[in-house]
């Protein structure tokens, strides 16, 4: 064992001013500012939709894809990204994703119509792909440079800095509306980009692990992209004029699956993956936990605004204590690795929360929407958190990347559904009839995946 830890050390790329002896710890704060680059521009549109759709006389089945654009984007670039991680190293693809959320957040300033503000959003949701990936690249290569058998204090970080900046960004995104208008949720992205710019240049190793192009399964990735791409579309909307879209995920997928269990070096080895029922698991009950979750963001916070009549700015505040328990929980469980109890209360919480959603009307006191909103920020706070430490605890090291861009794909299927039943449930606008229909689904939701939760007794061994 020791023998495999020095040669783990030895292949290990060296960050400037690591040492075998502990975690680099000048790593750690380009990694959290990359990684939060896409939960803060999820989060900050929630407050923003409704502004928005003002601006452009937009209907709120119009202004989704502003949430959907990203989203898809975010869900077929993870992976792909991942992958020309584990390939090619995390900084050049760091970068490059970082540089390109500076492009769109110039582009969505001046977008002069709600198209070009949706390529905007389609642009940081690429560009937001590549910092989660290379981030867990670098956390295994340190873990095993210096033979941590679970980071779990910087895994904690990651996860902290990711839960607390998507419960604090609809308070954020409120403000910043307040301050200068919804063109400013856009703006920011820009002195962020510079930020990882900067320190991406100065602290990311420069050598990693360097690939052969042609062992990089190009064709695979675009099956991928065609079949999760035509599926979402149809999620997106749903119905009898969009079947043909189902029929090109089917063939895509088929075409995907046929070429992966026989290329030599595959995009997604599905024969490894098939294998490994825990990481499956884990998949499953992102999607579960963020389908809710999601729902919970942009369902909510809409209704706030219309159903409850509250200003952006104001909807942000009432929320501001699911920031808070978020925090604490978070800050609380962070550096234990162990996570079956997390998903337990988390799943539990999320109950909770939506069964409360069913008693908000038009007159709610506002002790009531703030009672909710700290319910819901439970839940926030341990199971993201939970999730992806099972990952690291599951997922093949070689493979970190690219299995960490699918927990994000996950996760971004679940906020695509969570749109997908927003725009069904408010084709009307956001009333407190929709919300409570919207309320019933979610609560089936999160009770599947408590009992997923219950069920997976390989949970117990992650973090022992």
């Amino acid at each position: 064992m020791t023998a495999l830890v020095e040669r783990l050390r030895t292949r290990a790329p060296r960050a400037p001013g690591s040492s075998a002896a502990g975690f680099d710890r000048r790593l750690i704060v380009p990694m959290i500012l990359g990684s939060i680059l896409n939960p803060v521009n999820s989060s900050m549109l929630a407050v923003a939709l409704i502004p928005i759709g003002r601006a452009f006389g937009a209907a709120p089945s119009q202004t989704a894809w502003l949430v959907s654009g990203l989203y898809l984007a975010t869900a077929v670039g993870q992976p792909v990204i991942g992958r020309l991680v584990d390939a090619f190293g995390p900084r050049p693809l760091y970068l490059a994703g970082t540089a390109l959320v500076g492009v769109a957040g110039v582009l969505g300033v001046g977008a002069p119509t709600l198209g070009v503000l949706i390529l905007s959003r389609v642009l940081l949701g690429f560009g937001t792909s590549a910092a989660y990936p290379a981030s867990m690249s670098l956390l295994r290569s340190e873990a095993d440079r210096t033979g941590m058998r679970s980071p779990s204090g910087v895994l904690a970080a990651l996860s902290i800095s990711n839960q607390v900046i998507a419960v604090i960004g609809p308070t954020l995104g409120g403000l910043l509306i307040a301050a200068g208008g919804w063109h400013l949720i856009f703006a920011i992205n820009v002195p962020l980009s510079a930020a990882c710019l900067v320190l991406g240049a100065v602290r990311l190793p420069r050598r990693g692990r360097v690939a052969d192009a042609q062992r990089i399964d190009v064709l695979g990735m675009a099956q991928f992209a065609a079949m999760l791409t035509a599926f979402l579309l149809f999620l997106m909307s749903p119905g009898v004029g969009h079947i043909h879209l189902v029929a090109v995920a089917l063939i895509a997928a088929g075409t995907f699956v046929w070429r992966e269990l026989r290329t030599p070096q595959p995009f997604i080895d599905l024969r490894v993956l098939s294998g490994n029922a825990p990481l499956l698991a884990t998949y499953g009950r992102q999607v579960l936990a963020y389908t809710t979750s999601y729902s919970f963001l942009y369902g909510f916070t809409q209704w706030l605004e219309e159903g409850r009549s509250l200003s952006a700015s104001g909807a942000g505040v009432v929320l501001l204590p699911m920031s808070v328990t978020a925090i604490v929980v978070t800050a609380v469980t962070g550096r234990d690795p162990r996570v079956r109890a997390k998903l337990l209360v988390g799943s539990a919480a999320q109950v909770v929360g939506c069964t409360l959603l069913l008693v908000m009307g038009s007159g709610s006191a506002i002790w009531t929407i703030v009672l909710v909103a700290a319910v819901i920020g439970v839940p926030q706070g341990l199971n993201g958190l939970a999730n992806q430490n099972a990952l690291y605890a599951q997922a093949d090291p070689e493979r970190m990347g690219s299995s960490a861009g699918l927990l994000r794909t996950f996760m971004y299927l679940g906020a695509l559904l969570a749109s997908a039943a927003s725009a069904a449930f408010y084709r009307e606008g956001a009333t407190t009839g929709g919300l409570h229909r919207l309320a019933v689904l979610l609560i089936a939701v999160s009770v599947l995946f408590l009992v997923v939760t219950v069920v997976d007794r390989s949970l117990s061994r992650v973090g022992r």
